[in-house]
């Protein structure tokens, strides 16, 4: 009987095959394409080993202000503090400990007492609790995001309030539903980013006093492996570390952690509206508006005519995400009795995640605003080419003068659905309603269907959230001289 020898594929020698550690397994770290997902700051706000030393810094904080109020010798204080640096380290060893021990911390205190000079190990982390140090760890990372975020929202009101001031009359096509609505000025539609914006940037301001503060509250919550002077070490300790000092231990009140997950969400949100806008604005049969394009940017492998709303998809796709660490936040909040991990736990991945989603969303945003190319004739025209529609509103108004708001409404609805069923203007068939046509006269008529004379307060409404936005602006301007003065 003849046999047949199944073929295997070839398949390289290990040695052939690059050399990879796999250290890049999320999409934010990704050496091609994380910086569409997060930014190089926040990377390095949630860098594993920055996060060591942040712990190892608020050790030192600790030791020190234990050490300025008698709780510890002050030359153990001084001893933790210069012992306290993540080079120190024998990161391995910490590693292996975290494994062996399932514990997310004792490998380190272990690391910093065998570097600690004369004794003075013995006196690291001395009546803290774990999650004393990581949850204030937690917040340091957040208040490095914020800092960022109030910078980045800064930036981005001073674009959006140029862009809303340059076309706060440039007519355009108000749509509602998907469908043609009135005409409005593009100012407009640009002045509802910028005021949606400045809200989140006053709830950002607004966050920092409920939100940025220290956690050192012991193993159950009552201070008492502190000694009898918990509060002032606590109020000494924030303050080294520029931290706010709770009135009560907060290791299972998450709703901090919630507020700024939320926010951040919320902020990505707006980001993805605005981003969405353009996009569908984009859209060759619309033609309004345009991402910024350069010879060099590909749309397609395939169709090489294309230029593609990339970075505007890319935000949305980032809001979707940051939206989505919302729900995470919040099944971190049923926690038990005094302390629980499980809230923890899951804020070590959605703070992080909902912080490079915001912050990506808004470089890329903002860099797309800036660029944004706006084609003014286009949006005239298009509003131009509805016209009969978008002033059935007008037309109605000017009826219900002489006939009454409801009557006239009743009119020109059955006028305009005969327009739209018979392919004609509704123009065209009120002129043929002589009755109606002689209340208004040609002149009234002609200016019911202009869609320039139909523009309500848009301009004035622009202008007053750019003044409002220039306003903050310069307040934040007036605080960031003070700050450096008093600096």
């Amino acid at each position: 009987m003849a046999t047949t020898t199944s073929r295997r594929p070839v398949v390289a020698e290990p040695a052939l095959r690059p050399a990879c550690d796999h250290a890049r397994g999320h999409i934010t770290d990704s050496y091609f394409y994380g910086n569409n997902y997060a930014t190089p700051v926040s990377r390095a706000i949630f860098c594993d080993i920055c996060r060591v030393q942040r712990w190892l810094d608020i050790e030192a904080a600790l030791a020190q202000a234990q050490g300025e109020l008698g709780v510890i010798p002050p030359e153990a204080a001084a001893g933790i503090a210069a012992a306290a640096r993540v080079e120190n380290i024998d990161l391995e060893s910490m590693r292996t400990e975290v494994i062996l021990s399932r514990h997310s911390l004792v490998g380190l205190l272990r690391g910093l007492q065998a570097v600690c000079p004369e004794g003075s190990g013995q006196y690291v982390h001395y009546g803290a609790t774990t999650q004393d140090i990581q949850d204030t760890g937690q917040v340091l990372e957040m208040r490095d995001v914020v800092d960022r975020l109030e910078s980045d929202l800064e930036g981005f009101v001073g674009v959006l309030a140029a862009l809303a001031g340059r076309c706060s009359e440039i007519v355009a096509l108000g749509r509602t539903h998907a469908r043609a609505a009135l005409p409005i000025t593009f100012g407009i539609k640009v002045a509802s980013w910028l005021d949606e914006i400045l809200r989140h940037a006053r709830r950002v301001e607004a966050m920092r006093e409920r939100v940025l503060v220290a956690q050192l509250f012991g193993g159950a919550g009552t201070m008492a492996g502190l000694g009898d002077r918990g509060p002032e070490l606590l109020e000494r300790f924030a303050a080294r570390l520029g931290l706010g000092a709770p009135t009560i231990g907060w290791h299972v009140a998450r709703d901090r952690i919630v507020e700024y997950v939320a926010t951040l969400a919320g902020i990505a949100g707006t980001l993805g509206r605005i981003a969405d806008e353009i996009r569908t604005l984009s859209r060759p049969e619309i033609g309004e508006v345009e991402e910024a394009w350069e010879h060099g940017i590909v749309g397609s492998s395939t169709m090489p005519h294309k230029r593609n709303p990339e970075r505007c998809e890319q935000v949305v796709v980032t809001a979707k995400l940051a939206a989505a660490q919302v729900g995470i936040a919040l099944a971190g909040m049923p926690g038990e009795h005094e302390r629980d991990s499980r809230t923890l736990r899951v804020e070590w991945a959605c703070v992080p995640d909902v912080s490079h989603y915001c912050l990506a969303a808004l470089t890329i945003t903002a860099e797309i605003v800036a660029g944004l190319e706006v084609h003014a004739e286009r949006m005239r025209d298009n509003a131009e080419a509805v016209t009969d529609e978008i002033g059935s509103e007008a037309l109605m108004l000017a009826l219900g003068e002489r006939l009454g708001k409801q009557n006239s409404h009743e009119i020109v609805y059955d006028l305009s659905q005969a327009a739209y069923e018979e392919g004609r203007t509704l123009r065209e068939l009120l002129r043929e309603r002589k009755e109606l046509s002689v209340l208004l006269g040609d002149e009234t008529i002609e200016r019911t269907f202009d869609v320039t004379a139909y523009l309500g307060a848009s301009a004035d409404l622009t202008g007053a959230v750019v003044d409002e936005a220039r306003r903050w602006l310069q307040e934040r301007a007036a605080l960031a001289d003070e700050t450096d003065a008093i600096a």
